[in-house]
């Protein structure tokens, strides 16, 4: 079963992602900021990442850029937030993220982009 962390402050959007993504077969885990999802993460590694950019402590973008740097199995991440300017795009991008999304994130589209990344055939 694929392992996803979803990165998020906000409880009410963890669980929006969780329910999309557990109902779909992934094994889901949460943190609530960048520093948390790091800690995970060196734990033991995840086949992708959902991360929010606006978090407390450490946001989306540090965290990519520190999970970058760590000598474990990279997994892509998917960049969700509700900043649609396109240097929001860019600096995700720059920082690590393999994808964007805006929030609030429809489930069919989210699927369909963790599948991409995963690497799953559609069927």
């Amino acid at each position: 079963m694929k392992r996803i962390l979803i990165v998020d402050d906000a409880a009410t959007v963890r669980m929006y992602h969780r329910n999309i993504l557990e109902a779909a077969g992934y094994a889901v885990e949460e943190a609530v900021n960048g520093i948390e999802a790091l800690e995970k993460s060196l734990q033991e590694p995840f086949e992708l990442y959902v991360v929010d950019v606006n978090m407390p402590k450490l946001d989306g973008y540090g965290f990519l850029r520190e999970l970058r740097t760590q000598d474990i199995l990279q997994a892509p991440a998917i960049m969700v937030s509700t900043e649609a300017e396109s240097n929001d795009h860019q600096r995700a991008y720059a920082a690590g993220a393999n994808d964007y999304l805006v929030k609030p994130v429809k489930p069919e589209q989210l699927l369909l982009h963790v599948k991409l990344l995963i690497g799953e055939a559609f069927g």
